[in-house]
Order: structure tokens, then sequence, then C-alpha cells
């Protein structure tokens, strides 16, 4: 059942939104913003479709969700579906972030873990305008691929635990790293990401607190 459709126009003063009254309690949008006219980033909106008790992203440029009631600190699970609902023309990547913290600001900092229709999954950290990957696209067999009707569905899952990370897709877990260093700060706000030119819809979030 549809409850309601957004579509963020995109400015220099419209980089983060709340994704209205009808959507997930408490929920935002923070878009990235073109640099040039030849980026693929370059189209004016993002149409946000809440749908039972998930949600569709249709772009238009990439953009982070997240509700601020989802903070979580120490040992947890994050978990969502993704179902990519038809491909892009170039390899794109959506899925979790987690971590965050400032997501409304200069500063803003997370963890993200996300696959693509290639079958490759891939975890980086971003501070504030900078990007460093944790694990660079990496192919695995637990990440589907798109089928003959041109759509793929992945379940994504976060495992913190103790002082190890554990990166899951579709119950495989396909990468760990340990819960320090520069790059691994786990604890934050948790949400979803889905990168340019994408149509995806998302269902079946969680984050559980241990």
């Amino acid at each position: 059942m549809v409850r309601f459709a957004l579509v963020f126009l995109i400015g220099l003063t419209a980089l983060v939104a709340p994704l209205t009254a009808q959507a997930p309690q408490g929920w935002k949008a923070r878009v990235d913003l073109s640099q040039s006219a030849s980026d693929p980033d370059d189209i004016p909106d993002v149409k946000v479709v809440t749908m039972g008790k998930g949600f569709r992203v249709t772009g238009g440029p990439a953009g982070t969700f997240w509700s601020p009631a989802n903070a979580v600190a120490g040992n947890f699970t994050a978990r969502a579906t993704f179902a990519l609902m038809k491909p892009s023309g170039h390899v794109n990547y959506y899925g979790l972030v987690f971590g965050g913290a400032d997501l409304e600001g200069a500063g803003q900092r997370y963890l993200y873990f996300l696959v693509a229709q290639n079958g490759t999954y891939i975890i980086r950290a971003r501070r504030g305008d900078g990007v460093q990957d944790v694990q660079s696209s990496t192919a695995h067999a637990a990440v589907r691929r798109p089928g003959t009707d041109g759509r793929s569905s992945n379940a994504l899952e976060v495992r913190v635990a103790g002082a190890t990370i554990s990166y899951v897709v579709n119950g495989t877990v396909v990468h760990t790293t340990p819960k320090s260093g520069a790059t691994a700060a786990a604890d934050g706000i948790v949400g979803v990401r889905v990168n340019h030119l994408l149509e995806v819809m998302v269902d079946a979030f969680e984050v559980q607190r241990q």
C-alpha cells in the first residue's frame, strides 16, 4: 500500500530534508550535490515512496536515509533487505550505513556496506567529503545478481560483537574487520544509502541492540 510520494528538489540550501510526517517517524534524507554538469548526480530530484513497512528510492542523485532514533553503541545487529527493481546503466551501489554522526553537517561520518548489480560488495568510511576504502569492490557468490526480470534481492547485515564487525550478505559472512582503528567507528546512527540512478526497495529494516 502506497502511503506517500515525495520528490526532493535539490539545491545548495536543500541538502538535508525530513521524509514528511507520513514516512517512518523521524526519518531524514541527505542527498549528494552535483559537482559538475557531466556528473551522474546532476539530476534535480530523487523520489522516495513509502510502501507498507518499507520504502522505495528512485534516483536521481545518491542519498543517505536515516532516523536519529536508530543510534546504537556496543554490540548490535543492523539489517535490511534491498530489492533492486531494475539494473542501472552502470555499476552503482546500495545498502547499509552505520556508525553515523553529524549526518546533517559538514563533518558527517559513517561506514557503509553496499552491494551492486554485478555481484560485488564494497565497504567504505566517509569523513566529511573524504571517502576511504575499508574493502574495495569485491565479487562474492553470496551477492545475488538481477534475474531475467532485471530484479534482485539481497539481505544485508552488519553484526558488531565484541572487537569484531561482520558483514553479511544473504546469511553469508563476506568480510570481517576489527572494531578499532581509524575507519572502524561502528557506534552511531544506522541507516541506508542508495547511490545515483537506482530504483531500490528497502524492506525489513531493523536495528537489534544486544
